[in-house]
């Protein structure tokens, strides 16, 4: 039987591979018209993880917490998300003239790692009450 754990990270990785399967096409697609990586990424980060947050908080991790406060934290999360995956872009498009086509791809899995850790322990986490009643 799988535990809780391995139940969130098959879930959010259902979540995960729904949305940033469809945001990399998008994100190719709308690249290879002539649009910037960055500015494309950015649109459709906000998109994604827009949309994420209501598939990560119901299915992925069934929150029953505050959704104001998880809806800050998960913000939170993805600022930071945002800006590995921005950094990720700089160095390795900009600096290393690497192509961005295979940057964003591997971008994608070092940031939902990152986001997978930070949902399960700040954003969703089974015991909320401390985090909602902080400051």
């Amino acid at each position: 039987m799988i535990n809780i754990v391995g139940k969130q990270i098959l879930r959010y990785a259902l979540v995960g591979l729904f949305s940033n399967s469809a945001g990399y096409c998008v994100y190719l697609l709308i690249t290879s018209l002539g649009f910037a990586p960055k500015a494309t990424m950015s649109v459709l980060y906000l998109l994604a993880a827009s949309i994420g947050y209501i598939g990560n908080r119901q299915w992925a991790f069934t929150h029953r917490g505050n959704p104001l406060a998880s809806a800050v934290r998960y913000t939170s999360a993805h600022l930071m998300g945002y800006g590995i995956n921005l950094s990720l872009l700089l160095v390795f498009t900009d600096r290393l003239n690497y192509p961005h086509q295979l940057v964003q791809a591997a971008a994608i899995p070092v940031v939902a790692v990152f986001l997978f850790v930070c949902f399960r322990y700040f954003v969703f986490p089974q015991n909320e009450r401390k985090l909602d009643t902080d400051p």
